[in-house]
């Protein structure tokens, strides 16, 4: 069994330290200017004939939304829409005039290859950092029984899990039925991680077994998927690359699929075809590249620091900022007690969660003693802010973060926010005054 002796499980400050050493290259503009592409090819598509089944609905809904925020959920988005775009492109499946036009037949085998090819990229990082976790946990149990007990409990349960996966596929379900089907096990997986951490759960038989654990061990398992937790530095890092590449390669999906209905109608362009070859090369490039990256960084990332370096990281960065979670329809707020005239209130903020184009609502008011409401600061959206004022009059001085407009997407707030009091000069004596 590894020593745990003076360590303590990685913090999101110190991987924010870790990953300043791995900056990854930004996407071409090649992404942004191709998905804008497809998304009009798609749009011509639909003018004369809107979407004619729930399949095509339900792509189109998905297409108009925002990508997943969590980096493993992306990734088996991603797997998902490859595999439909290898099942749309098979031969059997493609129209028939575009089967006898030998010169488009070949582009669209290439197309297939490629996806084929960075699909099993994408399975075998899967497959290579599920087993790297779990092996590196397991270096740090107890190695006698309880760490077989544990992973006879892993392996019954993906035993459990392929079984549930075979079921739904000879029973007739679809590639999305069997892709929601691998996300709910790799939540369960999550869970299980978290329950082994707790001692609660499917694992409540093995407590008493648990003794001679390290406990950073158990923190680690139990906090590492924590929304605010390390795994949240991750994905505001590199989730917005990840994200661009889960919308394109959707794009790239809806658009074959609604030609494919409607080829008979509308035969593709020789110019259409060129601007979905362009954009299938980039996202295959860009995402194999992405994977080779991602799984450098996996590779490297420590899930232990000493105790020293983790309080010297805490201490470089206390600086009295606060992180909270605005839920979708709700709001946040700050209130201040002022009993001085030209008090100065000032705060700073911004949103952290790692998403484009968002922002919050923002807006300050006072309440004076007599009960009087006053909107010192008028409602306005941001993505991040800095400010200050003189109070006029002593109050309750409210501070409020409006994320109620959001139906679906809560907003990570970090700020602080400071109340300072008057400067008041002493009084000198006039034996002072003259001096």
């Amino acid at each position: 069994m590894a020593s745990t002796e003076g360590l303590v499980p990685i913090t999101r400050i110190f991987l924010a330290s870790y990953y300043d050493k791995y900056p990854f290259t930004p996407l071409p503009d090649d992404v942004s200017r191709l998905s804008s592409e497809i998304r009009s090819m798609t749009s011509d598509l639909l003018k004369d004939s809107p979407p004619s089944s729930q399949d095509e609905s339900l792509l189109l809904k998905e297409s108009e939304g925002e990508s997943p925020h969590k980096i493993d959920e992306n990734m088996w988005k991603n797997r998902e829409h490859m595999e439909e775009i290898i099942f749309l492109l098979h031969e059997s499946r493609c129209p028939q005039p575009l089967q006898d036009d030998s010169e488009l037949s070949t582009v669209f085998n290439n197309i297939r290859y490629k996806f084929q090819k960075t699909l099993n990229v994408l399975q075998d990082f899967q497959a290579v950092n599920s087993d790297h976790v779990f092996n590196t946990v397991m270096t740090y149990m107890p190695q006698d029984f309880r760490g077989t007990l544990i992973r006879q409990q892993r392996e019954r349960s993906e035993r459990n899990k392929q079984a549930e996966v075979d079921a739904l596929v000879n029973s007739g379900g679809s590639i999305r039925d069997r892709y929601a089907l691998l996300w709910r096990q790799q939540m369960d997986r999550r869970r299980q991680l978290a329950q082994l951490g707790s001692a609660t759960g499917v694992y409540k038989t093995l407590v008493k077994y648990l003794v001679g654990v390290p406990q950073v061990l158990l923190d680690f398992i139990r906090q590492i998927n924590d929304d605010n937790g390390p795994m949240e530095e991750q994905r505001q890092r590199y989730g917005p690359s990840l994200y661009s590449l889960t919308a394109m390669v959707l794009l790239i999906r809806l658009f074959i699929q609604l030609a494919w209905g409607r080829f008979e109608a509308k035969k593709l362009t020789r110019d259409q075809v060129a601007v979905l070859e362009q954009a299938v090369d980039v996202y295959t490039y860009e995402f194999r590249r992405f994977i080779t990256f991602i799984s450098e960084v996996f590779a490297n990332s420590p899930f232990f620091i000493s105790a020293e370096a983790a309080g010297a990281l805490e201490a470089g960065n206390n600086d009295d900022y606060k992180e909270i979670n605005v839920p979708a329809g709700k709001t946040y707020e700050v209130s201040l007690s002022v009993e001085s005239v030209n008090s100065y209130i000032a705060w700073d903020f911004s949103l952290i969660q790692g998403k484009i184009n968002m922002d919050i609502g923002f807006s300050v008011e006072c309440t004076d003693p007599t009960g009087k409401k006053t909107l010192i600061l008028p409602y306005r959206r941001y993505e991040s802010d800095q400010g200050n004022f003189s109070t006029c009059v002593s109050g309750n001085y409210k501070l409020i973060w409006d994320n109620s407009y959001s139906a679906f997407f809560k907003k990570v707030l970090r700020y602080k926010v400071d109340c300072i009091p008057p400067v008041v000069e002493p009084v000198q004596s006039a034996g002072e005054m003259e001096e």
